[in-house]
């Protein structure tokens, strides 16, 4: 399925209805030539910062396994972060944890728009165009973060996000609490930290369950571990689901 062809987004599943949207905004490392390097090189653009690794093979994963549709990013977060809105000064961003981004840095106004309308918009539209699409009764965005951010040690494995909508968010942490992995609600982000933007602009309004999932990259760089991460959300959100289904909260 194919609603933009630009490389700011990607689609892919059946054009039918399905029970859960997934949604991956930082799932690619590409910096089309249009937009330059941004004075980086090539390791700071492939490292943490310009992406989430292992975020899309497992955003592709949970997809397959509940046989839906699913929305990606198509370029790197740091020419625009598509879980941001264009108010937010970080959306384009002059620094991320401890990388200057010169391309980023004094951007004019023009250039600042040209990347809303060339990267944000089209992913918007794509994600609402999708809704409209296969009547999603859930929305999870999948996201990943480093095990060490600022120098610290982050012990969180797995981080269930929400912002005022904790249905789905509540079932499955506690489908996840004797679990194998460390799970904790917003953590290593929360609302406070404006990341749940997306969760914002597409569940919220259309008052669909939704979930943001945080989980640390070195699981998913690990085949046995992303295998057993992949596994226990794939338990939690079906649980979390079986359960609204049950309150009458979804059809």
């Amino acid at each position: 399925m194919t609603l933009d062809d630009s490389e700011a987004v990607v689609i892919e599943g059946a054009v039918a209805p399905c029970d859960i949207l997934f949604v991956c905004e930082h799932a690619s490392s590409n910096f089309p030539t249009e937009f330059g390097e941004l004075g980086l090189t090539e390791e700071v653009r492939r490292s943490h910062v310009a992406w989430d690794p292992g975020a899309l093979t497992l955003t592709r994963a949970l997809a397959k396994r509940f046989d839906c549709t699913l929305v990606a990013g198509g370029v790197s977060r740091l020419l625009y972060d598509c879980n941001r809105p264009p108010e937010a000064q970080d959306a384009v961003p002059a620094k991320s944890e401890v990388f200057d981004i010169p391309g980023n840095v004094d951007l004019s106004a023009t250039d600042r728009q040209a990347r809303v309308s060339q990267i944000y918009q089209p992913f918007k539209e794509a994600v609402q165009q999708v809704i409209e699409v296969v009547h999603p009764k859930a929305i999870v965005t999948v996201h990943s973060f480093t095990p060490v951010y600022h120098g610290q040690q982050r012990a969180v494995e797995v981080g269930i996000l929400h912002d005022r909508d904790t249905r789905l968010a509540d079932k499955m942490l506690r489908a996840m609490a004797d679990g194998p992995f460390n799970t904790r609600r917003n953590d290593p982000y929360g609302p406070e930290h404006g990341v749940t933007h997306s969760l914002r602009a597409y569940a919220l309004p259309n008052k669909l369950p939704n979930v943001m999932l945080e989980v640390r990259n070195d699981l998913l760089a690990d085949n046995a571990k992303a295998a057993a991460v992949t596994g226990a959300l794939e338990a939690a959100i079906a649980q979390g689901m079986a359960e609204l289904r049950q309150a009458g909260e979804i059809a």
